[in-house]
């Protein structure tokens, strides 16, 4: 067991197969495994990655005083580590700092169901910790056989875990895609007095990119289980990833993640487990970069833990792949029932460390006042840069504006000129968040439109902006209510500041902190 913070250097995959292979968007590259990659040393990152690996799909429980994540790790050399994806284990109380357990469930051999160890979820019943997990082997359908099973282990410690194989069960093939039956998920029912699991799965007619569904299946005793009519079936989604199920007060909410349009996490929320479940104005948590996220509650706060992902190469024009850190948002239930994310305290606090900006303006003249800047740009683009920005940094703002600007935010990694910059852009007129770059290379992969994020945004109405960094990584909240991950690659260093385009705002109680 070794314990790592963030001072120390130190969904699941589903394979294409069949026919869902051509029901794929052309555009679904996250989800295709990035093979042998130069991954950084695992130097000092603020948001979790296991050493010199990449995770996936954490299955978060609270146990044990702490907060116990499940996931699945992936080295991206097959030749170094061999074939297949087992689960490790890490424990958290502050989502700072880590302790490691490593490896929980290894992973079976290319003769097993489970040569890939996928996502599941994790239980305590009558005394014993439960885990219910995808067992996906692709070599099985050489044989004829289902890619895909549900499968069971057990453990009294949450480290050592027994499998027990005869638990296994497959899709009933009379209405479902055999290759589809993942992710399970498992509750008690207190209204029937049972145990149910939510599972992806896939009707096997229809439309297909969108038979996706969620799955129910109802048992006893944890042992046999008797599939349901479906619980969820819109006909929207390929497929409904790591589903996830919580309530507070009078609401439930239903979890889960698709690759058919946004590539997000999506929620969907009833007064009851029976529906009709409900899709609120901004139904996702996140966007492009925040995927698979599941859900954990330590009996005050409920916090959902998914993966920012990496990009091909390294660059800002890469691919979506499979796997990255982790990032963990605080979620808030509004009066009206909606849930929005904020940053958990703990993140906020572990950037304790004050810094002193020096901004100027764009023609080079300083301004005295660093934490209250006013930007006058009508008609024109204007901004103020502050100098170099910290590698790993927290930058917080409140704006106002009494007339809404075409565009206006945060500049990243600016080239003196300001030439080259990465932007946090709101843009009032189109009610949304933005992050995007300059220059970009014309391509369809490299646009940044896949960040971004519904937000309300009007005149006189202060407007507040987090944005945290580390590396390659970082995540901007807005209002504390709009969460949205991205990469940057491309510019790996430079100056920050405020822009302004076609207006007038104001930006006070200016802060930059880092670690």
């Amino acid at each position: 067991m070794k314990r790592r913070n963030f001072l120390q250097a130190s969904g699941v995959f589903p394979f294409i197969a069949g026919n869902l292979a051509k029901d794929l968007p052309a555009n679904r590259h996250d989800l295709i495994p990035a093979g042998t990659e130069n991954i950084p040393p695992a130097a000092r990152e603020f948001f979790y990655r296991p050493e010199n690996a990449w995770a996936g799909d954490f299955i978060p429980l609270y146990a044990e005083g702490k907060f116990q994540l499940f996931y699945l790790l992936d080295w991206r050399d097959g030749e170094k580590h061999g074939e297949g994806v087992p689960w490790y284990r890490l424990s958290t109380t502050d989502f700072v700092h880590y302790e490691e357990h490593g490896q929980v469930i290894a992973r079976g051999t290319k003769e097993e169901q489970d040569l890939f160890i996928f996502t599941g979820s994790a239980l305590k019943a009558n005394g014993t910790y439960h885990i219910f997990y995808t067992g996906h082997n692709h070599h099985m359908a050489a044989k004829n056989k289902p890619m895909q099973a549900v499968m069971h282990a057990v453990s009294n410690d949450l480290q050592h875990w027994k499998k027990i194989p005869e638990h296994t069960f497959f899709a009933p093939t009379d209405r479902y895609e055999k290759n589809d039956w993942r992710d399970p998920f498992v509750y008690f029912n207190e209204e029937t007095k049972e145990y149910n699991m939510l599972l992806a799965a896939r009707f096997n007619k229809g439309i297909p990119r969108r038979r996706g569904l969620t799955a129910l299946c109802t048992s006893k005793d944890l042992v046999k289980w008797e599939v349901k009519d479906p619980f969820y079936a819109p006909n929207q989604y390929i497929t409904h990833e790591c589903p996830d199920l919580f309530k507070i007060g009078d609401w439930w909410y239903l979890i889960f993640s698709e690759y058919s349009d946004l590539v997000a996490t999506r929620y969907r929320m009833s007064r009851s487990l029976n529906g009709p479940w409900l899709t609120p104005k901004q139904d996702t948590f996140d966007g492009h970069a925040f995927y698979a996220a599941k859900t954990a509650s330590d009996g005050r706060n409920r916090y959902i833990f998914g993966w920012n992902p990496t990009r091909t190469d390294n660059k800002d024009s890469g691919r979506w792949n499979w796997g990255g850190n982790l990032v963990v948002h605080q979620l808030i239930q509004q009066p009206d029932g909606e849930l929005t994310t904020r940053v958990p305290d703990t993140v906020r606090k572990a950037f304790g460390k004050p810094l002193s900006p020096s901004f100027k303006t764009a023609e080079g003249k300083s301004i005295t006042n660093n934490k209250e800047i006013e930007i006058k740009a009508d008609g024109i683009f204007n901004a103020v840069a502050a100098g170099k920005m910290p590698g790993t940094c927290r930058i917080s703002t409140s704006i106002v504006f009494s007339k809404p600007p075409r565009e206006l935010g945060c500049m990243l990694r600016c080239s003196d000129d300001l030439e080259k910059c990465y932007y946090i852009r709101l843009e009032p007129g189109k009610s949304r968040l933005v992050f995007d770059m300059w220059p970009r290379e014309i391509s369809e992969n490299n646009q940044m439109i896949e960040l971004e994020r519904y937000v309300e945004l009007k005149a006189g109405v202060p407007v507040s902006m987090e944005v945290f960094v580390d590396g390659s990584m970082g995540v901007v909240y807005v209002n504390d209510k709009v969460a949205m991950n991205f990469r940057a690659y491309d510019l790996p260093e430079g100056n920050w500041g405020f822009f302004v385009n076609d207006g007038t705002a104001w930006f006070g109680n200016i802060d930059l902190a880092t670690l």
